[in-house]
C-alpha cells in the first residue's frame, strides 16, 4: 500500500473537522465499517460513504485522534484494501456542530468514477471455517463470502460498489442476511454478494438431458462422478472449469481426447501448500504467491518421481498449480481421494472460455460428463491468472512473471506518469487485452485471447465498453495495432476512424515495459516474439528498437527468415526448421543430410519447399525470434508439428530442467554491420551450421538447447554492448512473448546488469500480447503530449 496522505506532524492542519478522501481499492473491501470502528475507537464523530472517487469521510474530534486516524486509513486498512491516496481537506466549524455519533451514509453517485473496482479474491479463514462447521447456517454452502472475500470484479456491473449494481441484485436477502448486512460490527457489512442456504445462489448439477440434483445433493453427486473417473464442467468465479481426478490417468487421458489437447499442459488444484509440496517443489516466494488473494495458477517445478501421470504436463519441468480461490473448490477437494484435481479452462477447441450456465449447457458436453452450474451470474468472464516465480544469486528479489494477468489481479491500473485525455486501447490480435488509460492510471483488462475467434472478438468488445463505462469515460482516442488486417484495427476505423491513433506491435512491447517500470528517455528496447506488423510493411520479431515512448528507430534485426505457407508454418515448425537448414547448408541433400528430424518429410515436400524458398512462393520474410526458436526446435526432433502456440520453444528449454547455468561453448550468430546507419542484421545460419556438427559428433538435445540459449543470451549482450557504443545508452527494456522462456529472461537480466546496463523486465503484466495494450496507450499518449506542444 502506499498514500500520498499526512505524513508527519507537519501536515496536521490546524482544524477540529477534516474532510477525508481515500483513493484506491476502498469499495467492497471492508472499509467503510473499518472507517466506523476506527473512528469510533478513537472517539471522533462524523460520517463516512462510498462515491465514484472513492471513500469519503467527515471525522470531528480532538487533532492528535484525528492525525492518528488519517495514519491508520492507510497503515491498518483492511486485507483486501489498496490505498494509494489519503486527503485532507480541514473545515472550520464550531464544536455544536459536531455530531454525536458517526455513520455509514448511503453511497453517493457524484460524477464520473475513479475509484478502483476490487478484484476477486480467495475465501477467507472465517468463511472457510463456516463452511465446515456442522450446525453453522452455512454449513457446506459453497457461495459463502463477507467483506473479506469472494467475487468483486466478475459480478460488478456499474459503480459505486453496491448490490444492485451487481448480479446479486436479483438476490433478496433473508432476515438473517439482511441483519448481518446492515450492522457496521459484523464482518458481513455491506458485503454485497452475501448469501446463505435460504436465500441466496443454488448449485444444479445437469447432464446432457438435464437437471440431476439440486443443492448439497448435487455437490456431493459431482465429487463422487470425479471420483469415479468423470469430467464434470464446474462453474467457479470468472467461469467454468473442466474438471477431473488428477490421479487417475485414464481420466486425464480421456479428457486430452476430447478437448482435443493432446499435449499442452493441464492446471491443477490442491488443498493447500502441503499438498502442492508434496508433487513440486515450492518456494517461499512461491509458497507466498499460492496463498495471495488472488490465488493465480503458479508454476512449480515438478518434484522427482512418478508422483502424478505424466500426461499432465508432458515433456514439461512444471506443473501449473494453484490453491482453491471458492468455497466450493474447497468441498470438491474435501472427498477423500480427490486431493488434486485438474483443473482446466471450461471450453471446447477453438472457443473462450464458458462463463453463462447456457453456453456451458450447450457446449461443454462435447467434453464434460456432468456440468455443475449454479445462478449466480458472472458479468465478466475472468481466466485464472497464471505467473511463474525465478530466483538467482545475481538477483536481487525473486523475478514475478505474469504468463496471464487475469483473475485476482484485473482491472487493478498500472501507475504511470501521465496519459493527458482518455485513450483506449484495443490490445493486439493473440492473447488480447484492453486498457483504459486517464490521468496517471491505466486500467488493464483480464485477458481476453485470441481475436480470430468470433465469440472471443464479441467478448473484446464487450470488455473494452464495460471498462469504459464502469469507470464513466468516453476514451477520445482508440490505440490499435497498425497491422491493417487485425480485427482490432478494423473495427476501430470502421466505428471511429477519426479516433484511431496506430502503433507499432514491437514498439507498443517496449512503451509497456518502459511505462510498468516507470522508465523514461532514450531506451534499448530488446523484442522478441513471434510476429508483428513491421514499419516497412513486413513481419517483424526479433527487434532492438531505440528510441522511447513517442517514437523509435530499428537499429538491429534478426535475419529474415522464410515462413514457409504464410500461418501453416507457425503449426507445422518443420517447414522452418527446412527452410534455416537449406539457407545455412545450401541444399536440400545437405539439409537432409544433417538433420534426421527432416527425414520425416517426403521427397515432394522437400522439392516444394525448396522451391518456395528459392523462387519467394508463398515464404514471407519474418525476421522472428519465435520462428527461430520453433525452427531450431523441429530441426532437434524436439516439435515437428506444434498442437498449440510455443510447443516448440516450450519443450526446448524444458530440456533444460529450470537450470540456468550457461553453456560453456554457447554456439555463435553472425553479424552484417549497419550499413549507411541502417540496422545490424544478425545471421543464424552459423549457428545452424554448429547445430548440425554436434549432431552428427552425437551431442544429445538437452546439450544442444542449452548451447543454443545460451548464444541468444550472449548476442543479445553482445549487440548491447555494440549500440550503447555508438548510441550512449544504457537503459534497456525486455519484452515480447519469447521473454517467457525463463533462461533466456533471466540470463538476459543477470548479464546485462554484469555489463553495467539498467536492464528491466515486465513484472505488473505479461511480456507476451497480454501487455501490449499498455504500451499502446503510454505511445498514444506521448503523440498526443507532442501533438498538444506543436500545437500550442
Amino acid at each position: 500500500m502506499t498514500s500520498d496522505g499526512p505524513t508527519g506532524p507537519t501536515d496536521i492542519p490546524p482544524a477540529q473537522q477534516w474532510l477525508v478522501r481515500v483513493c484506491g481499492v476502498v469499495q467492497g473491501v471492508g472499509y467503510r465499517p473499518f472507517v466506523h470502528n476506527l473512528a469510533k475507537s478513537l472517539g471522533l464523530t462524523g460520517w463516512v460513504l462510498n462515491d465514484t472517487q472513492g471513500v469519503l469521510t467527515s471525522v470531528h474530534g480532538p487533532l492528535p485522534q484525528l492525525s492518528a486516524f488519517t495514519t491508520a486509513l492507510h497503515d491498518d486498512a483492511p486485507l483486501l484494501s489498496r490505498v494509494d491516496e489519503v486527503r485532507v481537506e480541514a473545515r472550520t466549524s464550531a464544536p455544536s456542530d459536531a455530531p454525536e455519533g458517526f455513520e455509514i451514509r448511503q453511497s453517493a453517485k457524484n460524477g464520473r468514477s475513479d475509484t478502483i473496482v476490487a478484484p476477486d479474491s480467495h475465501v477467507c479463514p472465517d468463511c472457510l471455517l463456516e463452511v465446515r462447521t456442522p450446525g453453522d447456517r452455512r454449513y457446506r454452502y459453497p457461495f459463502t463470502n463477507c467483506t473479506h472475500c469472494g467475487p468483486r470484479y466478475s459480478i460488478v456491473k456499474e459503480l459505486p460498489y453496491d448490490r444492485e449494481q451487481t448480479t446479486m441484485a436479483s438476490f433478496t436477502m433473508c432476515e438473517d442476511c439482511r441483519r448481518e448486512y446492515e450492522d457496521p460490527g459484523d464482518r458481513r457489512y455491506h458485503a454485497q454478494p452475501n448469501a446463505c442456504p435460504v436465500c441466496g445462489p443454488r448449485l444444479t448439477l445437469s447432464g446432457p438431458q438435464g437437471p440431476l440434483a439440486e443443492a448439497d445433493e448435487a455437490l456431493r453427486a459431482s465429487t463422487e462422478a470425479l471420483a469415479a473417473g468423470k469430467i464434470v464442467a464446474v462453474k467457479s468465479i470468472g467461469g467454468f472449469h473442466l474438471v477431473v481426478n488428477a490421479r487417475d490417468a485414464e481420466a486425464v487421458a480421456r479428457l486430452r481426447t476430447r478437448k482435443k489437447r493432446d499435449s499442452k499442459p493441464f492446471a491443477l488444484m490442491v488443498a493447500d501448500l502441503a499438498a502442492a509440496a508434496a508433487i513440486a517443489d515450492c518456494s517461499a516466494a512461491e509458497a507466498e504467491l499460492l496463498e495471495s488473494p488472488a490465488r493465480p495458477i503458479v508454476l512449480l517445478r515438478k518434484r522427482p518421481g512418478k508422483l502424478l501421470p505424466e500426461e499432465i504436463a508432458p515433456r514439461n519441468p512444471s506443473l501449473g498449480i494453484m490453491l482453491p480461490s471458492a468455497p466450493l473448490h474447497h468441498l470438491l477437494l474435501d472427498r477423500p481421494g480427490l486431493d488434486v484435481l485438474v483443473m482446466t479452462s471450461g471450453n471446447v477447441s477453438g472457443y473462450p472460455i464458458a462463463y453463462r450456465n447456457e453456453d456451458a449447457l450447450g457446449q461443454l458436453f462435447e467434453v464434460a460428463d456432468l456440468v455443475l452450474h449454479h445462478d449466480r451470474d458472472i458479468h465478466v468472464r475472468v481466466d485464472d491468472s497464471v505467473v511463474r516465480c525465478s530466483d538467482h544469486p545475481q538477483l536481487a528479489e525473486p523475478l514475478i512473471t505474469f504468463v496471464r494477468r487475469s483473475r485476482g489481479y484485473a482491472p487493478y491500473p498500472v501507475e504511470v506518469d501521465e496519459v493527458p485525455e482518455p485513450v483506449l486501447a484495443y490490445g493486439a490480435e493473440l492473447k488480447t487485452t484492453v486498457a483504459l488509460g486517464t490521468g496517471r492510471k491505466v486500467y488493464v483488462s483480464q485477458h481476453i485471447g485470441d481475436l480470430k475467434n468470433d465469440e472471443t472478438f464479441a467478448s473484446h468488445k464487450q470488455t473494452a465498453a464495460h471498462l469504459s463505462e464502469l469507470y464513466g469515460l468516453e476514451p477520445r482516442h482508440i490505440a490499435v495495432d497498425m497491422h491493417p488486417s487485425f480485427r482490432s484495427h478494423v473495427l476501430a476505423g470502421d466505428e471511429r476512424p477519426e479516433a484511431v491513433v496506430e502503433v507499432q506491435h514491437h514498439h507498443a512491447h517496449m512503451a509497456s515495459c518502459m511505462a510498468e517500470n516507470r522508465i523514461t528517455g532514450t531506451t534499448l528496447g530488446v523484442v522478441f516474439d513471434g510476429a508483428g506488423y513491421g514499419l516497412d510493411g513486413t513481419i517483424w520479431g526479433g527487434e532492438f528498437l531505440l528510441g522511447d515512448f513517442g517514437d523509435t528507430d530499428r537499429v538491429a534485426h534478426l535475419r529474415p527468415i522464410p515462413l514457409l505457407g504464410g500461418d501453416m508454418a507457425v503449426h507445422q515448425p518443420i517447414r522452418t526448421g527446412f527452410a534455416l537448414a537449406l539457407e545455412a547448408l545450401g541444399s536440400p541433400d545437405a539439409a537432409h543430410e544433417a538433420f534426421p528430424a527432416l527425414r520425416v518429410l517426403s521427397d515432394q515436400e522437400r522439392h516444394v519447399y525448396t522451391t518456395m524458398v528459392r523462387r519467394n512462393l508463398n515464404a514471407p520474410a519474418v525476421s522472428s525470434m519465435g520462428r527461430l526458436f520453433d525452427g531450431v526446435a523441429a530441426l532437434l526432433g524436439v516439435c515437428s508439428y506444434a498442437e498449440y502456440e510455443a510447443q516448440g520453444p516450450i519443450e526446448l528449454e524444458g530440456l533444460l530442467g529450470r537450470d540456468f547455468a550457461p553453456a560453456d561453448r554457447p554456439y555463435r550468430f553472425g553479424t552484417t554491420a549497419s550499413v549507411d546507419g541502417g540496422p545490424a542484421v544478425i545471421d543464424p545460419s552459423p549457428l545452424i551450421r554448429e547445430i548440425a556438427a554436434d549432431l552428427r559428433a552425437g551431442t544429445d538435445t538437452a546439450t544442444i538447447s542449452r548451447r543454443f540459449h545460451s548464444a541468444v543470451v550472449a548476442m543479445v549482450v553482445e549487440r548491447c554492448e555494440e549500440l550503447r557504443l555508438r548510441h550512449e545508452v544504457a537503459q534497456i527494456a525486455l519484452s515480447g512473448g519469447v521473454f517467457l522462456n525463463e533462461f533466456l529472461l533471466v540470463n538476459c537480466l543477470v548479464e546485462l546488469r554484469r555489463s553495467g546496463f539498467d536492464a528491466r523486465s515486465h513484472r505488473l503484466v505479461p511480456t507476451n500480447d497480454g501487455g501490449i495494450a499498455l504500451g499502446q496507450v503510454m505511445v498514444a499518449a506521448a503523440r498526443l503530449r507532442k501533438k498538444s506542444r506543436v500545437s500550442a
